[in-house]
């Protein structure tokens, strides 16, 4: 708003003496004293009249100024609101404030070479089930997929929070409509907190969270399909407490439900039981080195009806010693991790930590862990990988349970869109159940390899995807590894060694 520039103003006596000067003849007619008394009234009202145009004049000024005052303010907040809104979008964009999704999926088929279906997957041998994983390229009949979904939020405090939903889904067969087969599961549902300003000291730069989740440090090694690591349950903990300058922690409580197992009762009525492992775990960072504590307790576990007639462990230890290295073993450009684990009566699952009710007080087992990747050459890459585990006293007195994978991967990049794949995996196995379910004592090797052209939108490095590959697979294993189980892969109908696969599958992360 603006107001119009005041006019120069005339002397309004100036003006009065003029229009007195206009009618001089009626003035002469008049007595002196009339004049004298008109003439002050009227300079009365010249002094009044200049008052109220001094006043409003004043008024005019003051009005300008704050309607000046106020669009500059306006401007201000104008330009401060733009601020905060470009503030925002950019958060958004980045994905630090906001709804954003993650996702994972395989599929593909699966063929053996007499046309059908064949049996596949990176835990087919014996040793899979104690977790012995083989090579998965070219060997997967699955279609598997995580969905991810996180909505992030800030504060004007400046604290942070995030809330997570995955949903997964994994189905063998190869028909569109997979409801009968559907193993449709949320996997995660967690909220986590950061950036919390009452947080100080060590805890300046931790967050919290609760609900189901994965750990946030799980690692693995994804050419075997295999973590080296696997915390998982419902429960809550704190990330990044920070105890020393080179010395960061975290700790965790998961609760991991042991359900429906029959149990050593003399009341009929009671045939199955229930209880919740507790997993209390610190996991410490010094460096490049990590080193992982874990104790559990699974109250009424011990009343477990276990085969051979002994007790269930009712708790537990698990120990892990690793090492993430930002070069090829020191050799060249790359990566590689390393670790050892060891655990004992429920911990002597060393992957999936608690996660094995089964397992007998005695159990004891100790895992070796290592990957690495680097680039041969510049078209070259190559990614060896070793897993190998011992323990005793798994589920029976006396049981033994040995076994080794050496896996590598090698690539090589032949156009921005196009490159040649292979991997071969060899691992031996000694296995002595001891009658555990049934199985019997089976020593061998087996050997896979597999050739597969691969197309993707941008080749380098191992950790690029989305990705499309043909494979072609060749299996072979010793034959006394057949008498394992009468319900495993080795041994059915047309799969006792020397197989051929055939497939083509996508492989998608973001």
């Amino acid at each position: 708003m603006t107001f119009p520039t005041p006019r120069p103003r005339k002397s309004l006596l100036v003006m009065a003496v003029a229009t007195a000067m206009s009618t001089s003849g009626m003035v002469s007619a008049q007595t002196t004293s009339d004049l004298e008394a008109r003439l002050a009234e009227l300079e009365q009202r010249i002094i009044a009249a200049e008052q109220r145009a001094a006043a409003a004049e004043r008024r005019a000024d003051q009005a300008e100024q704050e309607v000046a005052q106020e669009q500059a303010a306006g401007a201000s907040t104008d330009s401060r609101d733009i601020e905060s809104r470009l503030a925002k979008v950019e958060r958004h964009a980045s994905g630090e404030e906001g709804f954003s999704f993650n996702a994972y999926a395989r599929s593909g088929l699966l063929i053996g070479e007499n046309g059908k279906s064949t049996e596949g997957g990176p835990y087919l041998t014996p040793a899979g089930q104690q977790g012995g994983a083989v090579g998965r390229l070219g060997n997967e009949p699955d279609t598997y997929a995580e969905a991810v979904l996180n909505y992030k939020m800030r504060f004007d405090n400046g604290a942070k929070a995030k809330y997570t939903t995955m949903i997964a889904d994994g189905v063998t067969t190869s028909n569109d409509w997979t409801s009968d087969e559907s193993s449709l599961n949320v996997r995660q549902v967690y909220a986590e907190f950061s950036d919390l300003p009452s947080f100080t000291g060590a805890f300046e730069n931790a967050s919290i969270w609760a609900g189901k989740r994965f750990d946030r440090d799980n690692f693995d090694i994804h050419w075997l399909d295999s973590d080296f690591i696997f915390l998982a349950g419902t429960g809550g903990g704190i990330y990044d407490m920070q105890l020393a300058d080179n010395w960061k922690s975290n700790l965790s409580v998961y609760g991991r439900s042991f359900t429906d197992f029959p149990v050593d009762s003399h009341n009929p009525a009671e045939e199955s039981g229930s209880t919740d492992n507790l997993i209390l775990t610190t996991n410490n960072y010094f460096g490049n080195w990590q080193w992982m504590l874990s104790g559990m307790n699974a109250t009424d576990n011990d009343e477990r009806l276990t085969e051979g007639n002994i007790s269930a462990a009712d708790n537990g230890v698990h120990t892990m010693v690793a090492y993430h290295g930002d070069s090829f073993f020191g050799l060249g450009d790359g990566n590689f991790k390393a670790a050892v684990m060891h655990g004992q009566g429920l911990g002597a699952e060393t992957k999936s930590i608690g996660s094995n009710g089964n397992l007998s007080e005695d159990a004891t087992a100790t895992r070796l862990g290592l990957y690495g990747t680097t680039y041969l050459a510049p078209n070259w890459r190559v990614a060896p990988a070793i897993l190998a585990e011992t323990s005793e006293d798994r589920y029976v007195e006396g049981d033994q349970y040995d076994w080794a994978t050496l896996n590598v991967r090698l690539a090589n990049e032949l156009t921005e869109n196009f490159e040649m794949q292979y991997e071969g995996s060899y691992q031996w196995m000694d296995i002595s159940p001891e009658g555990f379910g049934g199985n019997n004592a089976v020593e061998g090797d087996y050997t896979k390899l597999t050739i597969a052209p691969t197309f993707k939108p941008e080749v380098g490095g191992f950790w690029k995807r989305p990705e499309i590959r043909v494979f072609a697979s060749w299996s072979d294993w010793d034959e006394a590894l057949n008498d394992y189980s009468a319900d495993d892969a080795f041994g059915s109908d047309g799969f006792t060694g020397g197989e051929w696969a055939f497939g083509v599958q996508s492989e998608v992360w973001f």
